[in-house]
């Protein structure tokens, strides 16, 4: 039986495996490394800044300014970084950090009878773990609006659902959205020769600012400090004291975690976006349909009670993504079932070291957002996350020592309503 199973291989498995195997526990990780990354279209950057995008071991040795040396690039302040160099990045931190990585896919995480946690790969085979870390990233909770469901990817998709993206090259396309996500999409389709259309519920879009320089005076750094989120003492406060957001009232969290870092654009994007030439905002879809002739057929709703219609060959939802328990579909329904939540969103409630409320399943990434806040929606908060998620594991380890040697199944009256049994 392993210490720990850690299931998913992006930024946050991968730093919690760094971890774990730095304090020699017995661990196995599951997932392709960076596995959502390298299926990015290659024109895509990424938009946090190389300081703020390192993956975290306990000594700081593979950064990815590491990374950038040992193919002769400086990763520098100011200079998008492709994000095929950074899964290129992903891929070497795994080699120099993690042990025992398994490539498989996992099915299945359910509670073992006799305790502990019986995790199941695509293959059928079964592995046994006496705690498990949750790292599966943001796919598993891709949000695509209401009107849109339930119709085939030939007529709509995420825009995580795509690769290279010539294959729409002379056709009409809508992007759904306002973020980041939402205005790259449009600025490649059009570079790749599709007619492209933004429509947005926000009235305005959004753009962040050239990012200042590192080195700018005690004064100016004073007033807006540099963080991992962006300048500014409330992104400060975010970056930094992810603990801190935690203890705040669940309302204050839900609302924070709501309105924090909204869409906005990266800097860099803003003059290739400019070739976007229909850009619609206020306007949100109210039914979708499919016509005769295989199009889409789209009714808006716009600003004043206005509305039109728009058809289009395809519509790809940049609409981000929703960490909702339900939609861990990993996690065996007795185990979601036994979990405390917090907010309307129904996201796991998380501990003070990423255990939820289920003793031995901890959470990592986009899941603790709710509990732990914004930073927790980037690669950014793995840092924060890696090396406490991994002293949370070696408690329960011990405690489940001192116990027999049982973890990951409520015994005692206390346990029960840890897991939300009683």
């Amino acid at each position: 039986m392993y210490d720990l199973v850690i299931v998913g291989a992006g930024p946050y498995g991968l730093s919690v495996a760094a971890h774990a195997a730095a304090h020699g526990l017995d661990l196995r990780v599951f997932g392709r490394p960076m596995e959502m990354w390298h299926a990015m279209p290659s024109a895509m950057f990424l938009k946090s800044e190389p300081w703020a995008s390192h993956l975290s071991d306990p000594a700081g040795a593979y950064g990815l300014d590491a990374y950038a040396a040992t193919r002769g690039v400086r990763a520098e302040h100011g200079v998008p970084l492709p994000v095929g160099f950074f899964a290129a990045y992903g891929d070497w931190f795994a080699r120099q950090a993690v042990p025992a990585l398994d490539e498989r896919l996992v099915t299945a995480v359910a509670p073992a009878a006799d305790g502990g946690f019986a995790v199941t790969a695509e293959d059928g085979g079964t592995v046994r773990a006496r705690t498990v870390a949750l790292a599966v990233g943001v796919l598993p909770f891709l949000e695509v609006p209401g009107p849109l469901r339930g119709l085939s990817r030939r007529h709509v998709t995420h825009s995580s659902h795509h690769g290279e993206l010539d294959g729409f090259a002379g056709r009409d396309v809508t992007v759904i959205g306002a973020g980041q996500a939402a205005l790259e999409t449009a600025a490649i389709l059009t570079e790749q020769g599709a007619t492209v259309r933004i429509l947005a519920r926000s009235g305005r879009l959004n753009w962040n600012t050239v990012p200042p320089a590192l080195d700018r005076g005690p004064w100016r750094s004073l007033r807006a400090p540099h963080t991992g989120l962006g300048c500014g003492w409330q992104n400060k406060l975010y970056a930094d004291t992810p603990g801190v957001f935690r203890r705040l009232p669940a309302a204050t969290r839900e609302r924070v975690f709501d309105s924090a870092l909204g869409p906005a654009g990266a800097w860099w994007l803003r003059e290739r976006f400019a070739k976007v030439g229909d850009v619609r905002l206020g306007q949100r879809v109210t039914r979708a349909t499919v016509t005769a002739d295989e199009r889409l057929r789209l009714d808006v709703a716009g600003p004043g009670g206005a509305t039109d219609v728009v058809e289009t060959d395809h519509v790809v939802a940049a609409t981000g993504f929703v960490p909702s328990l339900d939609r861990a579909d990993v996690l065996a329904p007795e185990l979601r079932a036994g979990l405390r939540r917090v907010g309307v969103g129904g996201a796991p409630e998380v501990g003070g070291l990423f255990e939820s409320s289920w003793p031995g399943l901890f959470l990592a990434g986009l899941l603790t957002a709710p509990s732990y806040g914004p930073s927790m929606r980037f690669v950014f908060g793995a840092g924060y996350t890696a090396g406490r998620l991994v002293k949370g594991v070696r408690q329960r380890l011990r405690s489940a020592a001192g116990r027999g040697g049982v973890v990951g199944r409520p015994r005692s009256g206390e346990e029960r309503v840890a897991a939300g049994a009683s």
